[in-house]
């Protein structure tokens, strides 16, 4: 009872000197015969019973039950008993002062008479952040004993929610399926419900797409009676669960507009701007930033903190309202716990605030924070924050610190832990040579525990849970060989449930495995029918990056998009236009699905989509859908899908796309060289369909260079595109028996990280360019800067060789 006493040590003092008082009335309880005797002294001295005494009744009560012969009929008659309720509400009111005794057995008794009640003391347990008590502990037993029989997916989505820091892997997977099969028993009408469900999978971080599907459509059937809290925590459920529906958000976006006027106080208006804010259009955002500025001065330490996160994710550029936020964060900064120190840094730097008065601070109060903390995950999300000011570097003090807790740090912990020492070395913001000594020693023992940690796993699940979220130049060079192995050794455990995070890991790597594809293209084939259409795009993905045809390739591709056709009319526009892209690298192009695509009406849809994105991840949907339009056009013309991105071409690389890097400079004045004069060859050329190359030449039937002409280059600079800007090559314009050639430098990112294997985003810009009528030549990078090429002469030798054949000009 020590969570009691620590909270009300008088109350609990109270309790130990009515021992005495309280023996009659226990008594008289004794000498019942029969409930209604109980029930009877429950009515004439509830005013007076003390937590020991509504323990006491309880107790009695199912004794009596266990002494009937038909329990279920009893059962019923006490539950529906008046003073039932009575007893009840005077146990929630006492709970917080009764022992824990009297509470299991409270907790036992009442789970025997309504699985309702049950749930009502789980919330109460809730209310007071009980979570992890003993109490929670034996209510998730007494729901994993009765799961069958619950019937009542009310009482149970309360309980899935208050016991879900408890329960094991097995028991979340029999909950969520005991929701799924309940489901049916409720109707569309049950907004609480369906919430407490996506509440659970997000507790559980688990984004089970059948139940969040039925989930999302309830909440779609009652959009028009949801208000601001109801909005502002779906949204959030579905932000943590990386669930995307484009039609609730749609919904959601146009009744949170016009809740614009409706509020006039902060905590409201606060809500209101961090659920609408992100999804806004330009002339939303602007309404929503003047108001925010307008009330900033009645914002209070939290409401800060939310609007500058919101800023953050909106991709913001009002300065005027991020200084006068900055301003309530730097009065309020000893207030805030570390994880909001570490939000607060990362939205300030984002939105490119600088305040040296404000970082200061916020180095010393970080630094404060890491003297005295001893949690591994606390101490690496300081350390992050610290890394990303000026002047990041630690003191003796602080990097002991960060040894200290190595031992029990997970992957995660040990990643963040390592990009921050990278940050220190990388940004030379440490003035002291065995500073810089003591960092690299603090690299070498993060990659000790780091390897030492992998050896440990035997079970793949647990192992996925740490690599969600595993990225960074620390974890690529120093662990992925060995992550990737510990998988192939664990491989036989993928499954429906896992091979979709699985996936995605691989897909942020770059390391081709083809084992672990081979076995995920066998599970997609064996279990397709337990796999939900939305993770179908995940399990795509490696493949397609990585540039890999599995075995069986038509059939796990056709399985694949076969499973999906009864979705693509309710796919997230977003997800099916990066579906259709990341298929066309890989040469395949499902007739369906681009008709479905390349439609005025999901076009549509697709603008509607794109007025809510960020700024950066809208370009890069509208550059995928280009990707996608070009690819169709030039691999599959029997479709006759027109090409549309002339004028967005046009409108961007009228920009400054840029100049030639160092290499590249190199390899401009060596062609010229070998090709006979800088009239000869083009740089950072625009193609038909706007693929850029880096350069170009024409050789006639001779093979001899020809030259450009009037065409003037300037080394460094890019020319524009000279062809003409409809999408037709002009045969005429070339000499008979001349050819074109595309010369492209391939740097690492073109190839996967572990072999020299192309990708499949350069291995589908040479078939395109391949069909545009040039000879492709590609200058690896490996090659150019191996051993062999050290010299210029050797260099010289192997472009002629690459260019002519035969090592002549």
């Amino acid at each position: 009872m020590l969570r009691l006493r620590a909270i009300c040590p008088f109350s609990w003092r109270v309790f130990h000197f009515r021992s005495f008082s309280c023996e009659p009335l226990i008594s008289q309880m004794d000498k019942c015969t029969n409930e209604e005797q109980v029930f009877d002294l429950i009515e004439k001295n509830k005013a007076i019973l003390s937590e020991e005494q509504v323990g006491y009744a309880f107790n009695i009560l199912w004794q009596f039950q266990k002494q009937k012969t038909s329990l279920l009929k009893s059962v019923e008659c006490i539950r529906d008993h008046p003073q039932f309720l009575t007893l009840y509400n005077l146990t929630t009111n006492k709970m917080e002062f009764m022992n824990d005794d009297n509470l299991v057995n409270v907790l036992y008794i009442t789970q025997q008479f309504d699985i309702n009640i049950l749930s009502k003391f789980s919330s109460c347990l809730a209310d007071q952040h009980l979570y992890f008590s003993p109490l929670m502990g034996k209510i998730a037993d007494i729901v994993n004993r009765n799961l069958e029989t619950i019937q009542d997916l009310r009482s149970l989505s309360v309980l899935m929610v208050s016991i879900s820091s408890l329960i094991s892997q097995h028991f979340q997977e029999q909950l969520v399926n005991k929701a799924e099969l309940l489901f049916d028993t409720i109707d569309s009408s049950h907004v609480n419900i369906a919430r407490r469900i996506v509440q659970f999978l997000r507790n559980i971080k688990y984004s089970y797409y059948p139940l969040l599907e039925r989930c999302n459509k309830v909440f779609l059937s009652n959009v028009a009676n949801l208000d601001l809290e109801s909005i502002s925590k779906i949204l959030s459920l579905y932000h943590s669960l990386q669930f995307h529906s484009f039609d609730f958000i749609l919904m959601a976006k146009r009744r949170l507009t016009k809740m614009i006027p409706l509020f006039d106080q902060p905590a409201s208006f606060v809500k209101l701007f961090v659920a609408l804010g992100p999804v806004a259009g330009p002339e939303e955002k602007k309404q929503l930033e003047s108001t925010v500025l307008l009330m900033s001065e009645e914002l209070n330490s939290q409401q800060a903190l939310a609007v500058i996160v919101a800023m953050e994710e909106m991709e913001s550029r009002n300065s005027r309202l991020i200084k006068k936020i900055a301003s309530i964060l730097h009065k309020n900064l000893d207030n805030y716990k570390p994880i909001e120190l570490l939000k607060i840094t990362q939205a300030l730097i984002f939105l490119h605030f600088r305040s040296k008065e404000l970082f200061v601070k916020l180095r010393e109060l970080l630094l404060s924070y890491l003297k005295i903390s001893v949690k591994p995950s606390e101490i690496s999300v300081l350390v992050y924050a610290i890394s990303m000011l000026p002047s990041p570097h630690l003191d003796e003090a602080g990097i002991s610190r960060i040894e200290a807790v190595l031992p029990q740090c997970d992957l995660n912990d040990l990643n963040s832990l390592a990009m921050s020492v990278l940050r220190w070395i990388q940004y030379g913001h440490v003035y002291l040579d065995n500073t810089t000594g003591r960092q690299l020693k603090l690299l070498q023992k993060l990659d000790h525990y780091g390897h030492q940690r992998l050896q440990k796993y035997n079970n793949l699940n647990l192992l996925r849970e740490e690599l969600k979220s595993l990225k960074g130049d620390w974890f690529s060079e120093s662990l992925l060989e060995e992550t990737v192995a510990t998988l192939q050794c664990l491989m036989d455990d993928i499954s429906y449930v896992n091979v979709a995070g699985i996936a995605s890991f691989i897909s942020r790597t770059n390391y081709l495995s083809t084992l672990l594809l081979d076995k995920i293209a066998s599970v997609v084939l064996q279990e397709i029918e337990k796999i939900h259409p939305f993770a179908i795009f995940a399990i795509i993905l490696p493949f397609s990056i990585l540039n890999y045809d599995p075995p069986q390739r038509d059939e796990f591709f056709g399985t694949c998009i076969q499973h999906l056709n009864s979705y693509l009319s309710i796919l997230d526009p977003l997800m099916l236009v990066f579906l259709g892209f990341y298929l066309a690298t890989l040469q395949y192009f499902p007739e369906n699905m681009l008709k479905t695509i390349f439609n005025i009406k999901f076009l549509g849809r697709l603008d509607s989509q794109l007025e809510f994105l960020s700024p950066s991840l809208k370009m890069k949907v509208q550059f995928r859908l280009m990707e996608l339009n070009r690819a169709v056009c030039l691999e599959c013309p029997e479709y006759q899908i027109p090409w549309f991105h002339d004028r967005f071409c046009q409108q961007h690389y009228n920009k400054d796309i840029g100049s030639l890097n160092g290499t590249q400079q190199q390899i401009h004045k060596m062609l010229a060289e070998v090709l006979g004069g800088i009239n000869c060859v083009k740089a950072s050329v625009l193609t038909p369909y706007y693929h850029t190359v880096d350069f170009e030449c024409i050789l006639d039937k001779r093979k001899k260079p020809l030259p450009y002409g009037s065409h003037k280059i300037t080394l460094g600079k890019l020319p524009e595109m000279y062809w003409e800007s409809n999408t037709q090559i002009v045969e005429s314009r070339l000499p008979p028996g001349a050819e074109r050639i595309a010369l492209e430098f391939l740097d690492l990112r073109a190839f996967c990280r572990n072999i020299p294997h192309l990708k499949g985003k350069s291995a589908m810009k040479k078939r395109h360019l391949e069909i545009l009528g040039y000879r492709v030549i590609q200058i690896p990078h490996f090659e150019w800067n191996s051993m062999i090429l050290s010299t210029k002469n050797a260099r010289m030798d192997y472009l002629r060789e690459r260019i002519f054949g035969d090592g002549k000009s």
